[in-house]
């Protein structure tokens, strides 16, 4: 089977991995294979034979399974660069963190290509399950898709034959997940600012003594430095979500700005050069914490006479 990748980030080289081990044919297509930013992409793909397109179409042309992970932003706009391409009665598998709107609009564009259109909801972290994280389905071929995806193994799970009900479940969720990253950091950068960071903790331990709060920490900061673009790119669809339910985004719409803000610090070089993809500069959040406050730290007031 031929699968094609529109996105060749950490997921699609996860699933690159994993579904060439098994022998399937995979093509991808990311815009930054062609340019220097995709060297380690290029190298990546040769690494596991996986053949790179020169452009979304040429990617998917011939793929019965078209899996779409890009940034939440660019949802819509792959499923019309690939419609072009897709084949008859292909499946078009949509794992972007995008809002339910967002879903049936790329879904109209698949459909009216004759293609079939799922749209997938990635409910945790993909690293540590990889291709077998668990995914919501829905749509009206998500039950047609699912024993495809099986087969591949994948682990699926259909929610509805109702567009947005899955993406509806993952942006609902994230309002949790991703605004606990942020208000971790900014809990405990502030408590480390104010020298109060081992009281925060014990306090916390008391409270929640199931979670390792250590831990947690440096790995919310890892992610968050790693991966803070597609996270406020994610966030912004959950506030979309939100608001669509007749609610202020208040909580989605911070948590969007503090993985923005995170965002640009890294590519800044505020938290040094990664050696290990994945993870962030230091294992320790406090070492990233002193960096964040030394980024955003203000000029010293001259002292008034």
């Amino acid at each position: 089977m031929t699968v094609a990748l529109i996105g060749y980030g950490e997921v699609g080289r996860i699933l690159a991995e994993d579904l060439r081990a098994q022998g399937h044919a995979v093509t991808a297509f990311d815009p930054k294979l062609a340019g220097e930013a995709g060297a380690a992409m290029r190298q990546h793909a040769a690494e596991h034979g996986v053949a790179p397109a020169a452009s979304h179409a040429e990617a998917v042309r011939g793929a019965w399974l078209v899996v779409s992970a890009v940034t939440a932003s660019q949802t819509v706009a792959v499923a019309e660069a690939c419609a072009a391409g897709l084949d008859a009665g292909a499946f078009f598998l949509d794992v972007n963190s995008a809002s339910p709107g967002a879903k049936r609009r790329a879904a109209a564009i698949v459909d009216a290509a004759g293609s079939r259109y799922v749209e997938g909801a990635v409910m945790t972290s993909v690293p540590p399950y990889r291709i077998k994280v668990p995914l919501l389905l829905g749509g009206a071929h998500a039950q047609a898709l699912k024993p495809l995806l099986d087969a591949l193994g994948f682990a699926p799970k259909v929610a509805s034959d109702e567009l947005g009900i899955a993406s509806a479940t993952k942006m609902c969720r994230s309002v949790m997940i991703k605004g606990l990253e942020a208000m971790v950091i900014e809990s405990f950068t502030a408590a480390r600012h104010h020298g109060v960071e081992d009281a925060v903790l014990a306090s916390l331990h008391e409270t929640f003594p199931g979670i390792d709060w250590e831990r947690q920490a440096a790995y919310f900061f890892q992610r968050a430095i790693e991966h803070g673009r597609r996270r406020s790119e994610e966030m912004r669809e959950v506030a979309v979500t939100v608001r669509e339910a007749g609610l202020d985004a208040f909580s989605a719409s911070g948590t969007a700005e503090r993985h923005a803000q995170i965002a640009g610090l890294a590519d800044a070089g505020v938290f040094g050069t990664c050696a290990t993809p994945g993870f962030a500069r230091s294992a320790d959040w406090r070492v990233e914490a002193d960096r964040l406050l030394a980024a955003r730290a203000e000029p010293a007031q001259p002292t008034r006479p």
